[in-house]
């Protein structure tokens, strides 16, 4: 497939977006690269069916793994980009996925498929076709709220590549004890996390906290891959 790109260099943030051609129209990749010397993974992370690159723990995982030799990819699905508010089927989402991983294995280092909720979904759906080193599924969707005899459970077990699971204690769609014992995956909690891992006022750990909880994990994780 011919693939065009157009990119736009920030140089205050140091990002890079750029403008992906896809077989289901264009997808933007904007890039927090690690340092050239100690980049060692590319760690690509998409989206929801609800939201945008903005959720706060993509925002975090881009801030804080370049430092670790991790260049973070954050993908932005055509339809987003193209500003409709609704998400596509999921066979659309993985041509859209598919058709920038071409961009992603450019600097030529691994690549960490990942992303939340239905991101992650589409990670785990793709992982082995694509040839992708690992899978990182945060808020990773098991089943609808309230609906736990609809499980996707066969997705995240059939990724086939090194798993980490980040899942709010108090995700509606799938608490972590709901998640079936596996050694196909790792699952680390977010006490008290909602699906975008927001927690109450009263919880026994503050927003500041649980985020550093899913970073650290990534962190770790991401050591371990190479």
């Amino acid at each position: 497939m011919t693939q065009k790109t157009r990119s736009e260099l920030d140089v205050t943030h140091k990002t890079r977006s750029e403008l992906v051609e896809t077989g289901a129209g264009e997808a933007r990749i904007t890039w927090h690269p690690a340092p050239a010397k100690k980049a060692r993974l590319v760690l690509a992370l998409s989206h929801g069916a609800g939201g945008g690159i903005e959720a706060r723990d993509l925002k975090a995982i881009a801030a804080e793994l370049p430092a670790h030799g991790v260049s973070v990819a954050l993908v932005e699905q055509p339809w987003r980009v193209a500003g409709k508010k609704v998400a596509p089927a999921p066979k659309t989402l993985d041509v859209g996925w598919r058709g920038v991983w071409p961009a992603l294995a450019r600097p030529g280092l691994p690549v960490v498929a990942g992303g939340r909720s239905a991101g992650a979904r589409v990670a785990c759906r793709t992982a082995v076709e694509l040839g992708a080193a690992g899978v990182l599924a945060l808020s990773f969707p098991l089943h609808p709220p309230g609906r736990p005899e609809k499980s996707r459970a066969d997705e995240l077990l059939g990724a086939g590549v090194p798993t980490l699971v980040v899942q709010g204690g108090n995700d509606p769609f799938g608490k972590p004890a709901e998640f079936p014992g596996s050694e196909a995956y790792e699952l680390v909690e977010v006490p008290y996390g909602d699906h975008g891992f927001a927690v109450p006022k009263r919880a026994d750990i503050g927003q500041d906290e649980a985020v550093a909880l899913i970073t650290d994990a990534v962190v770790k994780w991401a050591g371990s891959l190479a």
